[in-house]
C-alpha cells in the first residue's frame, strides 16, 4: 500500500516514484454514475492551480446548455495508483471537485453536496463516520444473469468459485489504501459481500465509488461481470448496502451512554428517531432506481417496515449489541439502502434526517424484537409500524414534498434528481414488459 499523498507536492513525488504517465480524474453525475477523463502528468500543475474545463451540459443533471462551462479541480489527497493499469507506465486517479468558472463550488456536484452537509456538522462539533456493507452479484457476462456458483451464506466449499475474485479485489483495494474488514459469499447464488472498515463520510463515499469500480474491473480481468443492480434475479435475495453510522466529538463516540439499558445516548436515540420518521421521504435517494423496489419486498431480508431493534434484522434500523470496552464501536445500522445509490447523496439524506431528530428531540419508540415479517397487518398497525414506499413513483412523491431531502441535496440537485426520477418512472410504466406479453398475449 502506498502512502496517501496530502498535497500536490506529495502527488508529484509519487508520480516520479511510480513512473505515472496519466492521471484519471474521477467524479460522478447526480445518479452516482462514475465519470472520468485522463490528463497527461505534464498538465497536472495547471489542473491543480486552475482546474480543467469541461462541458457540464453533457453530464446528466449538471449544467444547462447555456451555462455549461464547468471546472474539475483534482483533490490531491485522493491520489492513488490504479493497480489494474500498471504496464510500462502506471496510471493514477484522483477525485475532483466541480467548480463554476469563477472558482466557487458547483451546487450540482454530488461530492460538494456531501461536503456542504459535513461542513454544517463540523460547526456543531460532530464528525460523521460510516461503514457500508455492499453486496453484489457475479455473472458470466453483462447480457444475462447466468450465475457462477450455487453457493450460500458463508460457504467455504468449491461452491464459492469467486474466492479468487474477492481475494484479488481486496488486494487491489488494499493497494489503493482502502481497508477491508472481511468478505464472504452471501445468501443468494453468485452473490458476494466485501465490507469496508468505517471512515469519515467523505472518504467513505469516495471509497464506495472506488470499491464499485474495482469490483467490476477485477471481474472483467477474470472474464466475468459484476453488478450492483439491487434485484437482478427473481425469487432470491437482492443486494443491499447496510450503512453503519455514528457521530463523534473528537475521539468520543457521541452515540454511547454506559448508563442506558441499550447503551445509547440521548443523541443516538433522537438520531434513530429522525431516521425512522423521515425514512419514507429519503428512500427515493437511498433506493433510487425502479429496480430498487423489486428488492424492498417482505420475505427476502430487505427491511420494508419502519422500526428499530437490536438483534432483529427485519427492522429498518438495527443497533448492534454493545461489547464491553468497545464504546467507539457503538453505532446504528440503516438497512434499506442498496449499492446502486449515489453514496454522496445517500449519506447526506441519512445524516440530515438523523440530525433533524436530534435538533427537534424526536422521541424514539420501543424496539421491535419480533419478526415483523410474521406479524399481521393489524399487529403492525397496533404497534405503529409503517412501511417504506412500495415503488419508485411513491418514493418520488414523498421526496418531492420533503424539506429534509431538499435541505440535504440543495435546490439544484433536488430539482434535477426529482425530474430525472420522474422521467425514469414514466419510461418504466409505459414500457411493455416480457411478463405482460407472456401473461396477457395468449389470453386477451
Amino acid at each position: 500500500m502506498m502512502n496517501a499523498p496530502a498535497t500536490k507536492d506529495d502527488v508529484f513525488e509519487a508520480i516520479d516514484k511510480h513512473n505515472v504517465r496519466f492521471v484519471r480524474i474521477w467524479f460522478t453525475d447526480i445518479l452516482g454514475i462514475p465519470k472520468s477523463f485522463a490528463i497527461n502528468t505534464n498538465q497536472l500543475d495547471g489542473a491543480f492551480s486552475e482546474g480543467m474545463g469541461f462541458d457540464g451540459s453533457s453530464v446528466r443533471g449538471f449544467a444547462r446548455i447555456y451555462e455549461s462551462d464547468l471546472i474539475a479541480k483534482p483533490d490531491p489527497s485522493t491520489f492513488r495508483i490504479v493497480p489494474w493499469r500498471q504496464q510500462d507506465n502506471a496510471v493514477a486517479r484522483m477525485f475532483c471537485d466541480i467548480l463554476n468558472p469563477d472558482g466557487t463550488p458547483y451546487e450540482g456536484d454530488p461530492r460538494y453536496v456531501l461536503k456542504r452537509n459535513l461542513s454544517r456538522l463540523r460547526e456543531k462539533g460532530y464528525k460523521f463516520m460510516v461503514g457500508p456493507e455492499l453486496e453484489f452479484f457475479y455473472f458470466k457476462n453483462d447480457c444475462s444473469t447466468e450465475i457462477l456458483d450455487t453457493g450460500g451464506y458463508f460457504d467455504l466449499t468449491t461452491l464459492d468459485v469467486a474466492s479468487d475474485l474477492r481475494r484479488d479485489t481486496i488486494l487491489a483495494l488494499d493497494a489503493m489504501g482502502i481497508d477491508v474488514e472481511y468478505s464472504h459469499h452471501e445468501v443468494a447464488p453468485s452473490q458476494h459481500e466485501i465490507d469496508l472498515r468505517y471512515a469519515d463520510a467523505l472518504t467513505m463515499a469516495d471509497n464506495v465509488i472506488t470499491y464499485k469500480i474495482t469490483v467490476k474491473e477485477i471481474a472483467r480481468k477474470h472474464g466475468c461481470y459484476a453488478t450492483f443492480m439491487p434485484k437482478p434475479i427473481f425469487g432470491v435475495n437482492g443486494s443491499g448496502m447496510h450503512v453503519h453510522q455514528s457521530l463523534f466529538q473528537g475521539k468520543r463516540n457521541v452515540m454511547f451512554d454506559a448508563a442506558d439499558e441499550y447503551h445509547l445516548s440521548d443523541e443516538a436515540k433522537c438520531y434513530i428517531a429522525g431516521l425512522l420518521r423521515h425514512a419514507p421521504e429519503i428512500t427515493a435517494v437511498t433506493n433510487q432506481w425502479v429496480n430498487s423496489y423489486k428488492r424492498l419486498v417482505p420475505g427476502y431480508e430487505a427491511p420494508v417496515y419502519i422500526s428499530w431493534a437490536r438483534r432483529n434484522r427485519s427492522a429498518l434500523v438495527r443497533v448492534p449489541m454493545y461489547k464491553p470496552g468497545k464504546e467507539a464501536a457503538t453505532r446504528i445500522e440503516y438497512r434499506s439502502p442498496d449499492p446502486a445509490a449515489n453514496p454522496y447523496l445517500a449519506f447526506s439524506v441519512m445524516l440530515v434526517a438523523g440530525l433533524a431528530g436530534i435538533a427537534n428531540k424526536y422521541e424514539l419508540p420501543p424496539p421491535q424484537e419480533r419478526d415483523i415479517y410474521h406479524m399481521s397487518e393489524e399487529e403492525r398497525r397496533a404497534a405503529g409500524i409503517n412501511s417504506l414506499p412500495g415503488s419508485l413513483n411513491e418514493a418520488i412523491q414523498l421526496a418531492e414534498r420533503s424539506y429534509i431531502v431538499r435541505e440535504a441535496l440543495g435546490d439544484h440537485v433536488f430539482e434535477n434528481f426529482i425530474a430525472i426520477k420522474k422521467a425514469e418512472w414514466d419510461e418504466y410504466r409505459t414500457t411493455v414488459s416480457r411478463w405482460e406479453l407472456e401473461r396477457y398475449l395468449p389470453l386477451l
